[in-house]
């Protein structure tokens, strides 16, 4: 509130007769009544391990995933061919671990971790000296933003080329095969970075005061290690380098893309031919991994950038999970191949299709609507918080429709490996089990966030991921 006051005064005058009027302007100013910044403490309450079954849970979650991850090789290779089905069978698998006949099945060897550090390294260069948009995050708690160069899309490019040119060579795809003929060495080499990862992270966090996670601050190593202590950790001295959001499209999301490519190499060299099949996993998954880098942005809105801290779950899930299990369906018909056929090969790619058409335009709606545009003019409501929740379009079909996409694309990666195995299937099983219980904490921490509000909403849009079924 602006108060002006004038006072008539005489002071000298250059003229007889004149008078000089001063005009004081006072100002008052509202201000808020706690103006005491919040301490450490008050930024970083205790949270409760109570997600994943608590401790106990998280524990043998960090053991069972890369136990998993080996597993997947060992049972589904050349020697013992995908998923034993007699005991004699799994006997051989179980002896082929620490033995197996070739390099592919080592458990450890320092060439090969030596090429994944090389690998890590390049990601970091290409971040750091190719060309990229700066980004603002999400607003923190702590009332601050990060800035994030998102420049993944060009590493992508970059990478494609230098792959391309290696092709293109003399023996340039016997040399390409080295990834699939190293698989598991590659796969402890990524686990030992991302159990660095966590450990340095989890520890650093006690002594540089960072904003940690509201949920992996309990108090318990074991559910802190895994949740993650800190919610967006970089290395000392440098405070642009948010390791998070790195890890989350970067090393592991583009190894998948390359390490797809080593099997399509493998598939060629034992057949002189790629098979539709070969070509419909890699050219829709590689999809995949480019539309994620294209729209690199739309992840500083996922759960796992905005609330989730970095741990054991996303360390290991990005570096190791990502590229060495989500393409399993490579990995096998490198060995095993299938023909498909045009018919089948067009039900699969129109099942394909309809998935990424979901997937992509109810997450284009939700970053259009967060940015403050609204082309579609969609419906939406308003929280007492202030927040405004889509009730329309896709958004009005489902609460996850984006889910729904992920879903029916992940059905179309596994059918081309054919019914021989159940096992090449296991990512839309393992996909289905992953968004369910993403969707039960999102919709968990919108109750909690917005009330009332929040059923009214759900009232409004019932259906949970699938639209007018669940």
């Amino acid at each position: 509130m602006s108060e002006s006051s004038t006072s008539p005064t005489n002071p000298p005058s250059s003229e007889e007769g004149t008078t000089t009027t001063v005009i004081t302007a006072t100002t008052h100013l509202t201000l808020p009544a706690n103006t005491k910044p919040m301490t450490y403490e008050e930024l970083n309450p205790k949270s409760k391990p109570t997600e994943f079954f608590g401790p106990i849970g998280t524990f043998g979650i960090s053991i069972l995933t890369p136990l998993f991850t080996y597993i997947f090789f060992y049972t589904c290779n050349d020697a013992v061919g995908c998923t034993p089905t007699t005991i004699s069978g799994w006997k051989t698998a179980w002896n082929l671990v620490g033995n197996f006949p070739n390099e592919s099945g080592y458990l450890w060897e320092w060439k090969s971790f030596a090429v994944y550090l090389g690998w890590y390294t390049y990601c970091i260069a290409c971040w750091k000296f190719l060309p990229g948009d700066k980004i603002q995050g999400n607003l923190l708690r702590d009332g601050t933003r990060k800035t994030y160069k998102m420049n993944g899309l060009y590493t992508l490019l970059l990478t494609l080329g230098l792959s391309l040119g290696v092709l293109l060579n003399p023996g340039g795809i016997e040399l390409f095969s080295w990834l699939y003929d190293h698989w598991v060495p590659l796969v402890s080499a990524s686990l030992a970075m991302s159990l660095f990862q966590a450990l340095w992270v989890y520890g650093y966090s006690f002594y540089n005061r960072e904003l940690l996670a509201l949920g992996g601050n309990s108090g318990n190593f074991f559910y802190d290690f895994f949740m993650g202590r800190p919610l967006n950790p970089h290395p000392p001295f440098f405070p642009s380098f948010d390791i998070k959001t790195f890890n989350e499209v970067r090393p592991g999301m583009i190894l998948w893309l390359l390490l797809n490519i080593s099997c399509a190499c493998e598939q060629y060299l034992r057949l002189g031919t790629i098979t539709d099949s070969m070509w419909t996993v890699i050219i829709f998954e590689g999809w995949y991994t480019a539309d994620c880098l294209i729209q690199e942005h739309t992840i500083l809105n996922q759960m796992d950038i905005t609330t989730d801290g970095f741990g054991f779950m996303l360390s290991m899930g990005d570096l190791t999970w990502v590229p060495f299990t989500y393409g399993l369906q490579a990995r096998y018909l490198a060995f095993n191949p299938v023909k498909m056929g045009p018919i089948w090969t067009s039900a699969v790619v129109a099942i394909t299709l309809v998935g990424n058409y979901i997937f992509r335009q109810a997450n284009n709606e939700k970053g259009d609507f967060r940015a403050g545009k609204n082309p579609k003019k969609l419906e939406y409501m308003t929280t007492e918080r202030g927040t405004k929740l889509l009730t329309s379009g896709w958004w009005g079909r489902s609460r996850h429709p984006n889910y729904f996409g992920d879903w029916l694309m992940a059905l179309g990666w596994c059918l081309p490996t054919g019914f021989r195995t159940p096992l090449t299937y296991y990512y839309i099983v393992y996909f289905v089990i992953l968004l369910v219980h993403r969707q039960m904490r999102d919709d968990e921490a919108c109750r909690h966030k917005y009330g009332k509000d929040w059923d009214k909403y759900c009232e409004k849009v019932p259906w949970k991921i699938i639209p007018y079924v669940y």
